[in-house]
């Protein structure tokens, strides 16, 4: 590999949750072989009280707690990595999709905030300049999975670190759609028979097999990326 390796910091009150799932399969690997770097920070290693405060009651009232804006400012400006998007994980944010993940794959890195409580104090996302995403429209109990999640879809984008990069080509989300069925042997199972046409060897109609399945699957199951593939679809003809 050329170049620094892919350096990702993780701002938590929970560094035990790292790697995790990442310290395994591919992205283990990569971990393992260095194409990738994982740095976990505590974010209590930075509260000014013999308590290790890092949170207090809202503004304007309300249940639960709010993470304080100068602790976590504190640990952002000593540990985020040099040239790299500082990103919140938060339900509110822009919903992470494959686009988005190939983009950091290619930048020098991430660092990721993981909230907790009831979030964090405004203030400390707008000096940071910090960009919310978030996984879909449901709550985790706080970042940290969401953060696993985050960086498993950018490693495995990471060059060296999927041994077939055509495997990349045809995932769900690369071509504006989700992915055509899989089969394998046997032939035959439980009385359900592989597609003919997937036997037949004529690779050009097994591509348009696909092609067709994957058009009709995310018509069917997901109506907002169709509506946004068919208009493309059609500036282009």
């Amino acid at each position: 590999m050329n170049g620094t390796p892919f350096h990702a910091v993780v701002l938590t009150l929970f560094p035990e949750m790292f790697p995790g799932p990442l310290g395994a399969s591919l992205a283990g690997k990569a971990l393992h072989d260095k194409v990738w770097s994982l740095e976990t920070v505590d974010i209590r290693g930075f509260a000014s009280d013999k308590h290790k405060t890092v949170d207090d009651s809202p503004f304007g009232g309300g249940a639960g707690m709010v993470m304080r804006a100068d602790v976590l400012d504190a640990a952002i400006t000593a540990s985020r990595a040099p040239g790299t998007p500082l990103i919140y994980l938060t339900p509110r944010g822009r919903i992470l999709d494959q686009a988005r993940a190939r983009e950091l794959a290619a930048g020098k890195g991430v660092t990721l905030l993981c909230g907790r409580y009831e979030g964090v104090d405004q203030r400390l996302l707008e000096e940071q300049k910090a960009e919310e995403v978030s996984l879909g429209d449901f709550i985790l109990s706080g970042g940290e999975a969401a953060a696993i999640a985050l960086l498993d879809a950018v490693v495995r984008l990471l060059p060296g670190v999927v041994g077939k990069t055509a495997s990349l080509e045809d995932e769900s989300f690369e071509t504006g759609l989700l992915e055509y069925p899989h089969y394998t042997r046997p032939d035959v199972w439980k009385g359900r028979e592989v597609p003919e046409v997937l036997r037949s060897g004529h690779h050009a109609k097994v591509a348009a097999w696909r092609k067709a399945q994957a058009e009709e699957i995310t018509r069917m199951r997901r109506p907002d990326l169709w509506a946004r593939y068919a208009e493309t679809k059609q500036k282009k003809e």
